[in-house]
C-alpha cells in the first residue's frame, strides 16, 4: 500500500470519527411501540390452544377449585419462569357454599324463616335463645341509635337501611347484643331486596356474632310477643383453596409498580377461551416479550387472578394483603377480560366517568382518565373507534379503585347486544351478543375472533410498555409522594 493511500485512508477515519461524534444521539424507541410491534397473534394463540387443551382434559373448564384451574396455573407459571421471571402463587381461602343446617327463627312456638349472614358464624348447639329489642333510630348504625335502650345480652333487631351489616352489628355488639336480626324489605310479592350498600365486600369476614335476615311477616311475629325467641343459624361453610399467580420484574423503580392483571379462572359451564383465556393469553405474551429486565423506569407486576367468576375474590383477598405503604407502591392498575369477543367491540374503561349521565356513584382516583386515554389512543391507531363502558363492582379492578389506584382496561364485549350504531362502528352482527358463547359450553378455541385478539393484544402490550417507561405526562397518575392508599 503507498503512503498517499495510507494518508487517505487516515483521513477518512478521522473524518468518519468526527462526523459520528457530531451527531446527536438517536432517541431511544419508545418501549410501548416496540413492545405492541412485537405482539403477533401466533405468540398470543398458542396460549390460547394450551388452554383449550387444559379444559378439554378437565371435564370440559378450568373454573376455580377445580384440576383444569390448578393446570392453568402451572402453564401460566411455568411460561414465567422459563422467561426469567420470579414467580409467586400465592395461596387463598375463599367461601364456596355451605352444608348441613336448617336455620330458623322460632317466636312464640312458629318458625319463620331466616337467612343466616355468615356461614363463617353460627349458633351454638340448640340455638341462640334470647330477647329481642329495637334501638330508636331503626337502622342501628351508631351506638347512638340505642340511646336508653338496653340490648345487653339480647338479640337486636335493625332495619337495612343507610349503612353496612358490619356497621350495623358493631354498634349492636358496642351495647352488649349477643346475634342480630336484618330485617329485609324484599318480600315474595315485592322483591324490591335489600340496598347495595347493606352487605360490603368481605363483609363476612367482618362479623363476630350471628346475623340472620328476616322478612316483613317475621319482623311483625317479633313485635307481638315479649318474649325469649330461639335463632338457629346453623349452616357450616364450606372452604376452597385457591391460588394466584404473580411475576413482577426484575428492574425498575418498586415505588412506582405498574400492576397488570387478568382471571384465569373459567365459569363451570364450559372452558372460558374468551372469558378469559384472552386476557390471560394477552397479558402472559405482554410479559414474555417484555421480559423479566426491560429497560423501563418503572417495575411491573403481572397479576393472573383466581375466583374473579366467584366474585373477584383472588384479587380482592390480593389487595387486602397489602399494607397502606405496598398500595402507594402500585401506580396503576390495568385489567384486561374478554378481548377476543366474536361479535367485537371495542370499549375501555370508563376512567373519566364520560359515560355518567346522573349523579357519579362513586370517586374515581386521579389518573383513571389518562389510563383510558393511553388506550383509547392506541386503539384508534389500530382502525377502530372506542367506546366507553361503565365501572362495574365486581370485577378485579373493583378491589384496586377501592384502595384508591387508578385503574383502567379494555374488553371487546361480553353477553350485551350489539346496536345498530355499533355495527356500523365495527362491522359484525347488530342485535346479536358481543359474545353469543358467554359462559357456556361454546366459549371455545373456535369462537374468538383472531384480528380482535391482535388490536386488543397489541394495546395491552403499548399501555404496559407506556407506562413502564414513564407514569408522567398529561395521561400520567400521581407520583409516589401523593399516594395514601389503605386497602377496602
Amino acid at each position: 500500500m503507498t503512503r498517499r493511500w495510507c494518508a487517505a485512508i487516515v483521513m477518512l477515519t478521522v473524518m468518519a470519527v468526527t462526523s459520528c461524534a457530531s451527531d446527536p444521539p438517536r432517541p431511544e424507541p419508545a418501549l410501548g411501540a416496540q413492545l405492541a410491534r412485537q405482539m403477533t397473534i401466533d405468540g398470543v394463540y398458542r396460549h390460547l390452544l394450551e388452554l383449550q387443551r387444559i379444559a378439554d382434559a378437565n371435564d370440559g373448564n378450568r373454573a376455580d377449585g377445580s384440576p383444569g384451574h390448578q393446570a392453568s396455573v402451572d402453564y401460566v407459571a411455568d411460561r414465567l419462569r422459563e422467561s426469567g421471571f420470579e414467580v409467586q402463587t400465592p395461596q387463598f381461602e375463599r367461601l364456596s357454599g355451605s352444608r348441613g343446617g336448617a336455620p330458623a327463627l322460632t317466636v312464640a312456638g312458629r318458625e319463620h324463616r331466616v337467612d343466616q349472614v355468615s356461614l363463617l358464624i353460627t349458633t351454638p348447639p340448640g340455638g341462640l335463645r334470647a330477647l329481642t329489642f329495637r334501638p330508636g333510630e331503626p337502622a342501628g348504625c351508631k351506638q347512638a341509635d340505642y340511646d336508653s335502650v338496653s340490648v345487653e345480652g339480647a338479640i337486636a333487631v335493625v332495619d337495612d337501611s343507610e349503612c353496612s351489616i358490619v356497621d350495623k352489628q358493631a354498634a349492636a355488639l358496642a351495647e352488649g347484643a349477643v346475634g342480630m336480626l336484618v330485617v329485609s324489605r324484599a318480600n315474595p310479592t315485592k322483591p324490591v331486596g335489600a340496598p347495595p350498600s347493606l352487605f360490603t365486600p368481605g363483609y363476612y369476614g367482618n362479623l363476630t356474632v350471628p346475623v340472620g335476615i328476616i322478612d316483613p311477616t317475621a319482623d311483625a311475629a317479633l313485635r307481638r310477643t315479649t318474649a325469649p325467641v330461639t335463632l338457629v343459624l346453623d349452616n357450616e361453610p364450606v372452604m376452597t383453596t385457591s391460588r394466584n399467580v404473580v411475576a413482577q420484574t426484575a428492574s425498575g423503580d418498586t415505588g412506582n409498580v405498574v400492576v397488570v392483571g387478568a382471571h384465569l379462572d373459567s365459569v363451570r359451564s364450559g372452558p372460558g377461551i374468551n372469558d378469559n383465556g384472552s386476557g390471560v393469553a394477552a397479558v402472559l405474551e405482554t410479559a414474555l416479550q417484555l421480559g423479566a429486565r426491560p429497560p423501563g423506569d418503572n417495575a411491573v407486576r403481572f397479576a393472573f387472578w383466581g375466583a374473579e367468576e366467584i366474585s373477584a375474590d383472588g384479587s380482592t383477598d390480593y389487595v387486602r394483603s397489602l399494607t397502606g405503604e405496598q398500595l402507594d407502591d402500585i401506580a396503576l392498575y390495568l385489567n384486561f377480560d374478554m378481548v377476543a369477543s366474536p361479535n367485537a367491540g371495542y370499549f375501555t374503561d370508563d376512567g373519566d366517568q364520560s359515560s355518567v349521565t346522573g349523579p357519579q356513584v362513586r370517586e374515581v382516583p386521579e389518573g383513571a382518565a389518562g389510563i383510558e386515554r393511553t388506550l383509547a389512543g392506541h386503539l384508534n391507531l389500530a382502525g377502530v373507534r372506542p367506546a366507553d363502558i361503565p365501572l362495574g363492582r365486581n370485577t378485579d379492578y373493583a378491589p384496586f379503585l377501592a384502595a384508591g389506584v387508578p385503574i383502567g382496561g379494555i374488553t371487546t364485549g361480553s353477553s350485551q347486544r350489539k346496536t345498530a350504531v355499533q355495527e356500523r362502528i365495527w362491522g359484525g352482527q347488530a342485535d346479536v351478543a358481543f359474545d353469543p358463547n358467554y359462559h357456556t359450553p361454546r366459549d371455545t378455541i373456535d369462537n374468538v375472533d383472531r384480528e380482535a385478539l391482535l388490536i386488543t393484544a397489541s394495546t395491552i402490550a403499548f399501555t404496559v410498555g407506556s407506562y413502564a417507561r414513564s407514569i408522567d405526562g398529561v395521561n400520567g397518575v400521581p407520583p409516589r409522594d401523593q399516594r395514601h392508599r389503605r386497602a377496602p
